[in-house]
């Protein structure tokens, strides 16, 4: 792991944003899946995928998050995914909010597989992060 003792704890913030392209027949079984509602089940997992980013990707610092938000909207061809994340830390949440999205899109990915593979994952990036040395937005 990279020594990150020197530096000084700041706020530190990170949004990333994802896409799961759906058919008709992913759609349809949005409303009506027997596991539940799959966007809240996929919120859930974006967060406890947040929490435990360090354990899933190695070499990545675990942080003290004190907050993670995940947005999911049904949109005309597919699911739109963000994630926030903020810590109180020496390093940044950028893999924390990387992570929740994908973990998100991959629950939702699971849940309706049952109505075909055709789904696709999609421009999965950071959109902006605060914090550190530097901000940096697309």
């Amino acid at each position: 792991m990279v020594d990150v003792s020197e530096k000084q704890p700041t706020l530190r913030r990170a949004l990333a944003e994802g896409f799961v392209r759906l058919q008709p027949a992913h759609m349809a079984a949005l409303d009506e899946h027997p596991k539940g509602d799959a966007l809240a089940v996929a919120q859930v997992a974006g967060i406890q995928a947040a929490k435990r980013t360090s354990e899933l990707i190695p070499l990545c610092h675990q942080l003290p998050l004190q907050s993670v938000s995940m947005w999911l909207e049904l949109e005309q061809e597919g699911v739109r995914i963000r994630s926030e994340c903020v810590a109180l830390a020496n390093t940044g949440v950028e893999m924390e909010a990387i992570t929740a999205v994908l973990v998100a899109a991959a629950t939702i990915y699971d849940m309706l597989k049952s109505a075909g593979h055709g789904m696709v994952i999609e421009h999965v990036r950071l959109i902006e992060k605060t914090g550190g040395k530097s901000d940096w937005k697309t």
